[in-house]
């Protein structure tokens, strides 16, 4: 389900040209009414259900509509980040809450190795094995079938 902002929270990130929900987002759905200083998702059947705009705004402004599956009609789904994890708050129809804490980032900014420190395998597109086999297998060669 999309997110949306509530316009009782958002501020606008204090009106700044560009806010925190905008810069994040990855199909640029986010924009700010600079009329009433809020920001609001403006195309929600093209989110992606990343939910940066969720876990970026200052606020807590932007929230999320769970999936009835894990979240049933009229519970609530509520990030707050730290600087090294995220409490998830999930609050119930009943009123019963519960939080689930997961970390954000394991290495500093711009540091990811792409290709995880393994060397590429084959060069052949057409063939079976994955990009990082047989090294992430821990394996000099991938057995053969007879």
């Amino acid at each position: 389900m999309p997110s949306f902002v509530n316009p009782e929270k958002c501020d606008g990130c204090k009106a700044l040209d560009k806010t925190a929900c905008q810069h994040i987002c990855p199909n640029d759905l986010m924009v700010l009414n600079k009329d009433i200083e809020k920001a609001f998702n403006r195309e929600p059947e093209m989110c992606w259900e990343c939910y940066n705009c969720v876990k970026i705004c200052p606020q807590g402004a932007v929230e999320m509509r769970g999936y009835a599956d894990f979240v049933p009609l009229g519970a609530t789904v509520t990030p707050m980040r730290g600087s090294d994890a995220i409490m998830w708050t999930v609050k119930f129809r009943n009123g019963q809450i519960k939080r689930f804490k997961f970390p954000i980032r394991t290495t500093p900014e711009g540091s990811a190795v792409p290709d995880g420190g393994f060397e590429a395998g084959s060069a052949d597109l057409n063939s079976p094995l994955l990009f990082t086999e047989p090294a992430s297998c821990g394996l000099p060669e991938l057995p053969k079938l007879k």
